[in-house]
């Protein structure tokens, strides 16, 4: 994990919230793994790429579609900000995001176009999959 977060620093998913009030309560403490919708925990798992937590990244995969490791982030990737797009509950138990993500690496700029679906499952919710328009 890269190194800690000032929890008083804005989260790093935008919105104008302290860390540990916003993202950080879902990556560790008794609010841990608990997002209470898909779009907190979209804004969580892009928070946990920022900050290097890919134990949590994983974690809130759903089991049946998460790859056994994730690769390390490459040297010099510096994340940009996220934009949550639209977002849709189709019943008490799916929804989909759609974001954008925006990196930077060896000064190129980069977008991550996705609209990903989630799940709940025993009142937690994990990230499915995506697709790219």
């Amino acid at each position: 994990m890269k190194s800690g977060v000032n929890v008083d620093q804005l989260c790093p998913c935008g919105l104008p919230r302290p860390y540990a009030q916003c993202c950080g309560r879902w990556h560790q403490g008794p609010g841990h793994l608990q997002a209470p919708d898909a779009p907190a925990l979209m804004r969580s798992r892009y928070s946990a790429y920022v900050l290097g937590r890919h134990d949590y990244v994983l974690a809130t995969w759903h089991p049946s579609t998460r790859p056994a490791a994730l690769e390390p982030d490459p040297p010099g990737l510096k994340w940009l900000g996220l934009e949550v797009r639209a977002s849709a509950q189709s019943d008490a138990d799916h929804a989909t995001v759609e974001f954008v993500a925006r990196s930077r690496l060896a000064g190129r700029a980069q977008r991550m176009h996705e609209n990903s679906r989630f799940v709940r499952e025993n009142g937690r919710w994990y990230y499915l999959d995506g697709t790219f328009p």
